[in-house]
């Protein structure tokens, strides 16, 4: 089992959490396994269809076999309920969209790193009293980077990864704002490229976003 702090590192040292769903167990797994050609050793798998869950524990079947190194993570885990599933099926980690007192209480018991989402000042409070942490900004395009550098001074404990409308062309400004690291979707992985399979085109799009990510890195220091 993976420590948080390690898990937490891991993260900010890839710079981006790439995050999916597909229905189809194949699917996912020729997703997983583009993502890992192209470097990727963290990715969140989302709990968005009734055959999340199963599909997750194939993926997880196949990380212990295939890609040791690869640390898998369940999202939009949204209640206890989930999260002991998640947990009982071997997750790495768990992220959720907002933040649950319970999730929080649980997650802790369990010495499983949680990464809550937050949009408000309050939210972030309550997860800084928890001690140093990643936190998920969500829907990221809804405040903006603005907000990121509004209010990293006061949480100076807390990593921040916007999530949600992260993409290219406002990447360097989310880096910019001060952002540890950024979750991305749909502008990574997208339906197209799910549907059509095109597990090539992925592949060179992740190695392609890893470089972007380490060039804005190297131009702020």
């Amino acid at each position: 089992m993976y420590k948080k702090e390690k898990i937490i590192q891991a993260i900010i040292q890839q710079g981006v959490l790439p995050l999916y769903f597909h229905p189809d167990e194949n699917t996912g797994i020729g997703v997983m396994e583009s993502l890992y050609a192209a470097g990727i050793r963290v990715i969140e798998y989302t709990n968005r269809g009734k055959p999340a869950m199963k599909n997750f524990r194939s993926l997880k079947k196949i990380c212990s076999k295939q890609f040791p190194d690869l640390i898998l993570g369940l999202g939009t885990v949204l209640d206890t309920k989930a999260a002991l599933k998640a947990i009982d099926l071997g997750a790495d980690f768990l992220v959720s969209p907002g933040y649950s007192r319970e999730l929080a209480l649980l997650t802790a018991d369990e010495k499983k790193l949680w990464i809550p989402g937050c949009m408000t000042p309050s939210e972030l409070m309550q997860v800084q009293a928890s001690g140093p942490g990643l936190v998920k900004i969500f829907p990221a395009n809804i405040v903006g980077p603005a907000f990121i550098h509004a209010v990293r001074e006061i949480f100076p404990d807390l990593f921040f990864m916007p999530t949600g409308g992260v993409d290219g062309e406002n990447l360097e400004a989310w880096f910019k704002a001060g952002v540890s690291a950024v979750g991305m979707g749909n502008s990574l992985i997208s339906r197209s490229i799910m549907g059509k399979k095109d597990y090539s085109l992925l592949k060179s799009n992740t190695s392609t976003l890893l470089k972007q990510i380490a060039a804005i890195r190297a131009s702020l220091v």
